[in-house]
């Protein structure tokens, strides 16, 4: 297992040893300009609960890291907000730049078996779309009325949740798989590689995402889903 991240470390020292972690500090509204305030520091300023926000930085870089069981006091709201920012990250900008480097990929090549690759992409990105309007429509209102209201809905309940999540994240896998196996090679490299990095980008993201769900908004959930059932 990797190391994990404390209060005391410093911020930059997260983005340092990990790139990728810049999307992820940024959803919580959180910018560069560190110097050498701590994880506590920065979080104290930007008014975010530092054990969600380390919950979240560690459940992302080990993929084995469990939060800890203090996170049931933090704000559910704090952790759909969360969710939300990162299905907007996907709409606004993650979609548009896959599409992008798709276009640069097909327009550089003469391979018939990109069309099938367009199209395996594009069905994904109607299933991908669907699952995020599902969160939005149906699941985080649940969530943020069981917790305003403290009444729950009768036949439903975030288990249901956790059997509809989907495999968004392994069929990422498999369009990665395809093109690596079977794209005729009259291609640009550049664009091709590029295009196979921003997917492997999603797909971790996806799993980082699917692992949040699970791992901490479910438990904490299903927590107050017992204490209203008595």
């Amino acid at each position: 297992m990797k190391s994990v991240f404390t209060r005391e470390h410093r911020m930059a020292d997260l983005v340092l040893s990990n790139y990728n972690l810049l999307p992820i500090i940024n959803r919580f509204g959180i910018r560069l300009g560190f110097r050498d305030k701590t994880v506590e520091q920065i979080c104290k300023e930007r008014k975010v609960n530092p054990d969600f926000f380390l919950a979240i930085i560690n459940t992302y870089i080990n993929p084995d890291f469990l939060p800890d069981s203090g996170l049931v006091n933090v704000p559910v709201i704090s952790i759909v907000d969360y969710l939300q920012q990162t299905h907007r990250y996907y709409i606004d900008y993650t979609v548009p730049e896959i599409e992008r480097l798709l276009n640069l990929l097909i327009q550089s090549s003469s391979s018939q078996n990109l069309q099938l690759i367009e199209k395996f992409y594009l069905d994904y990105k109607v299933e991908l779309i669907e699952h995020i309007q599902n969160e939005e429509v149906q699941v985080f209102p649940y969530v943020l009325n069981l917790v305003n209201e403290r009444k729950r809905i009768q036949n439903y309940s975030i288990h249901a949740f956790e059997r509809e999540h989907t495999d968004l994240d392994e069929k990422l896998s498999d369009l990665r798989n395809l093109i690596i196996k079977f794209l005729e090679p009259t291609y640009n490299d550049n664009y091709c590689n590029d295009f196979l990095y921003a997917l492997q980008r999603f797909e971790d993201d996806l799993k980082d995402h699917a692992r949040i769900e699970d791992k901490i908004l479910v438990p904490i959930v299903a927590k107050i889903e017992e204490e209203l059932n008595g």
